[in-house]
């Protein structure tokens, strides 16, 4: 196992993934820009580096700045986290270049699977069924003819994208031009490339996604699957395991063409297959995330694994002994996520925690990477903290969070506590018929 591992992320995920080394004996370095000087999760650290100002492309986007910390402290592993540099094939590369081992999959994989268009090919191949859609970069001369091809209504999507990043909803044809143009410029931007696709619109859908990892030995295993069809501008809200929507026969055909997808490739480490569930039954790949997701915490709750500590030790050569049937879920979990934003408009809404009093009990779980007195910083995304309950069933599980989010006190600053509460109460929540629509008619 690792003696020393470089967090290279900031926030409740860089407290989360210490919180796993120090139960296994590992030490932790954090690394923080100016603004992250006195962060939760610089204070828990056993040792801290200035990378740079705040800007991302300045800090935690610093290659260099970030494997120059990690050697002068002499350490042999870097966790990425999520976000920020998790799926940059040439950061996992320039790990193994320093000797230092990159946990996650091969950088292959995950320029592999980062290129959302190849992508889409390589899951072809493997016989998994993909939403209708262009291939290769789009031809702007040809805009129409490829709609045509794809069908309205469509979604113009960034090929190296994600988080809804550059995504475009397109009704008609008299609106394609404008908002191809528009993505590209976001694409080009936030990613780097302007490499665009269209894809056809799946009403009414269900996203579900599930969680694979690829075992040290060449196997792989599924957890099972998650539901994360409470959206807003394409962003998870709202998660939990496992999914209301999926039947038995569902839950274990979209698990094992996950495996099966998967091993063909030669996969290692966490990976999550996302998929669209449209009204007809039919599930779609959309894309893979070669990382650990936001919303794992609802997989360990149900599965009583700690899906970090099977990053590390896969990242180790552990040989693990995972049973084939550790994905069987127990109870169900739910997880919501609190941002700094306003509950009616949900813009980001910077500043000052002046109190932060959380629930606790028996099946409530919050990460987070702040306290009392810690500021939200404009500088980068705004998520507070993630309230995850569990109990032996959904309604249970559903009343819990009510009540958990009824007796958490966030001051200071506005929060979407109030929009997360509203969104509980909903009874198409509550009944589990909500899909990907639900937020945009829940707030009309």
């Amino acid at each position: 196992m690792f003696e020393r591992v470089l967090i290279a992320n900031r926030g409740e995920i860089a407290v989360r993934i210490g919180r796993t080394c120090r139960e296994l004996g590992i030490a932790t370095h954090a690394v923080y820009s100016d603004a992250d000087q006195t962060a939760l999760h610089v204070r828990l650290a056993d040792g801290a580096t200035r990378i740079g100002p705040p800007p991302v492309a300045e800090s935690y986007l610093n290659i260099s700045a970030i494997l120059d910390a990690a050697v002068a402290n002499h350490c042999d592993a870097i966790h990425p986290g999520y976000g920020l540099l998790s799926e940059n094939p040439e950061f996992a590369r320039a790990c193994g270049e320093r000797g230092i081992t990159f946990i996650g999959p091969s950088a292959e994989h995950i320029d592999l699977m980062g290129h959302k268009n190849q992508a889409r090919a390589e899951m072809i191949k493997l016989d998994f069924p993909v939403i209708p859609g262009t291939s290769g970069d789009l031809d702007d001369e040809r805009l129409d003819a490829h709609a045509a091809e794809v069908g309205y209504p469509l979604l113009v999507k960034a090929s190296r994208g994600g988080g809804g990043i550059g995504m475009a909803i397109v009704e008609d044809p008299e609106k394609l031009a404008r908002a191809v143009k528009r993505a590209r410029s976001t694409a080009r931007r936030s990613f780097g490339s302007d490499e665009l696709y269209l894809e056809k619109q799946i009403r009414s859908a269900h996203h579900v996604e599930v969680q694979v990892f690829g075992l040290p030995d060449g196997t792989v295993r599924h957890l099972g699957e998650r539901e994360c069809s409470v959206q807003r501008r394409h962003q998870k809200v709202i998660e939990e395991a496992p999914a209301p929507v999926a039947t038995p026969e569902l839950r274990m055909e979209l698990s094992q063409r996950a495996v099966e997808s998967m091993q063909r490739l030669g996969y290692r480490n966490a990976g999550t297959v996302e998929c669209l569930l449209g009204d007809d039954g039919q599930y779609y790949f959309i894309e893979m995330n070669t990382r650990l997701q936001v919303e794992h915490p609802v997989t360990e709750m149900v599965t009583g694994l700690d899906l970090v500590e099977l990053q590390l030790r896969i990242a180790a050569g552990e040989n693990l002994d995972l049973p084939t049937d550790a994905h069987k879920p127990t109870g169900h979990a739910i997880e919501a996520r609190i941002y700094a934003e306003d509950s009616e408009t949900l813009m980001p809404a910077p500043g000052t925690i002046t109190l932060f009093a959380v629930p606790s009990g028996d099946g409530i779980r919050i990460d987070t990477g702040v306290e009392s007195g810690d500021e939200i910083s404009p500088f980068y995304d705004p998520l507070i903290a993630k309230l995850i309950v569990w109990a032996d069933d959904r309604a249970a599980a559903v009343q819990k969070l009510a009540d958990a989010l009824d007796t958490l006190e966030l001051r200071g600053i506005r929060s979407n506590v109030d929009f997360l509460r509203r969104i509980v109460a909903a009874p198409e929540f509550r009944d589990g018929l909500y899909d990907t629509d639900f937020i945009d008619q829940f707030m009309h």
